[in-house]
């Protein structure tokens, strides 16, 4: 694949005044489900909530200082929506999209203009809060009140049925039910550091949760017990994702390795190094260097086809790696680099860094062989047991279960 090339970076307007509370770090970045919007957390006690595609201006201006777009709104053309700033109030550290489903004939949804389907956006907040908004109006549907510390990270049940995860400082995970007026459904307790990152498994069978600790945790959305511990990291797990079939889970830590996770069986299926590009450093024994500590990695995520990932480490890159690989396949200089994530269509990345900005590159665009789609299509519904215990030759067991890529 071609090296990613940066197509746009937006940063925030300056505040009017400093404020000693504010911080500018972009700690999230979110799409809506359907790609037609962007979140960004740009630091100041805010969100922009920027439509897609971005505009021709902001993509051909490798760096544009996004301030009220006055004369460039009017122009647009009436009926397309318009870029919005939440004002949280509190420094914005997680951000999650969710649709809300249309009101049923009858019935009259408060929450969204004349039983339309609508999109929501929770944000997770400094204070412990968790404000929802209605994306297209603004407006503030919940605040959801529970966690003792900063929500650092937040992720909805894919399915639509409002089910919202959140992760927080004060080492607990709360699932919250926004069907039911936002109601504390239940408490995860078992980290013993703060929560980083929790994601929800597509098929929404699972929760993986990640803690300044060397294990990740696996719980299960059904009965919100746990799971199993994941160990295997030499230092603390601060993010992970489910591939698209639910069928791996990947985990990144402090310790420079993405370990790539069978989440049924907790078998360790590979791991990938971050290696710096100027020199090849043995990560497999334990190297306690200041070298190991600038690849210490910050977020990963799963492409939207399931082929890729995408890698953010302190040592100024943003990496793809292929699945079936031990090494990345194309880099992208980035500086101080928080998260990523991709377009749910594929094509670009979205990454944020520590000072506030938003960058947006271009991501390898796949065709999948049929092979792949026909497993895809398989472990969406088939867990590795299921697999191991059709009457089919092995080496067809160990492709469905990615043993074999």
């Amino acid at each position: 694949p071609e090296e990613p090339v940066l197509l746009a970076e937006l940063k925030p307007a300056r505040p009017q005044r400093y404020d000693w509370k504010s911080s500018c770090e972009t700690w999230s970045v979110a799409f809506s489900p359907d790609g037609a919007w962007f979140a960004w957390s740009q630091g100041h006690c805010v969100v922009k909530l920027i439509p897609w595609p971005l505009g021709e201006a902001e993509l051909t201006c490798k760096t544009s200082e996004r301030k009220s777009r006055g004369g460039k709104a009017e122009a647009r053309s009436r009926g397309v929506p318009k870029e919005k700033t939440l004002e949280c109030g509190q420094i914005v550290w997680g951000l999650a999209f969710s649709a809300w489903p249309a009101a049923e004939a009858g019935e009259t949804d408060p929450r969204c203009a004349a039983g339309l389907p609508c999109l929501i956006l929770a944000t997770g907040l400094n204070d412990g809060q968790i404000k929802v908004w209605e994306v297209q109006t603004g407006h503030l549907l919940f605040s959801l009140l529970g966690h003792q510390d900063v929500v650092r990270d937040l992720s909805f049940a894919p399915n639509g049925s409002l089910i919202l995860v959140s992760a927080s400082r004060d080492k607990t995970l709360r699932v919250w039910d926004l069907s039911r007026d936002g109601r504390q459904v239940q408490v995860l307790s078992g980290h013993v550091q703060w929560v980083y990152c929790c994601s929800i498994s597509p098929d929404c069978s699972m929760l993986c949760s990640a803690a300044g600790e060397k294990s990740a945790l696996l719980w299960s959305m059904r009965s919100y017990t746990l799971i199993r511990r994941l160990e295997g990291h030499q230092s603390s797990v601060v993010s992970c994702d489910f591939s698209p079939d639910s069928a791996l889970l990947v985990t990144a830590s402090y310790d420079a390795c993405v370990i790539m996770w069978d989440p049924y069986t907790g078998e360790q299926l590979r791991t990938l190094r971050h290696v710096p590009l100027h020199s090849a450093v043995d990560y497999s024994s334990e190297v306690h260097s200041s070298e190991v500590h600038t690849s210490s990695l910050r977020s990963v995520c799963f492409s939207p086809e399931g082929l890729y990932l995408a890698t953010v480490a302190d040592d100024r890159l943003l990496r793809i790696w292929a699945l079936e690989l031990r090494s990345p396949v194309a880099f992208a200089p980035m500086t101080n680099g928080l998260c990523c994530m991709y377009f749910p269509h594929g094509g670009f990345i979205a990454t944020g860094t520590r000072d506030g900005h938003v960058q947006f590159w271009t991501a390898p665009r796949v065709l999948s062989s049929l092979k792949h789609l026909c497993r895809k299509a398989l472990r969406t519904f088939l867990t590795t047991y299921q697999v191991l215990a059709l009457p089919i030759p092995r080496k067809l067991k160990e492709f469905l279960t990615y043993r074999t890529f």
